[in-house]
């Protein structure tokens, strides 16, 4: 999916922040929905000028943003019997 079509920013929109063309929805604001249990159809429905590419794009953006980056995570404790 090549995203940049879809996903822009401008610095007098939303802070600059990305969002979908078009809109002033906002990637982070996407991410949020589906984190917190939406499922594509209810965005979908909940938000008629979103298609299914632009969620698609929403996904392409933050896999390409997250590539060059490194994270690291708390170590988690081992779990005891």
């Amino acid at each position: 999916m090549d995203w940049q079509g879809r996903i822009v920013t401008t610095p007098d929109t939303l802070f600059g922040k990305p969002r979908i063309a078009g809109t002033r929805i906002g990637v982070d604001f996407v991410l949020d929905l589906l984190a917190s249990g939406w499922s594509e159809a209810k965005v979908l429905e909940q938000y008629p000028q979103l298609k299914t590419e632009d969620l698609q794009a929403v996904f392409a953006f933050v896999r390409d943003c997250m590539k060059d980056e490194s994270f690291v995570l708390p170590a988690r404790p081992a779990a005891t019997a």
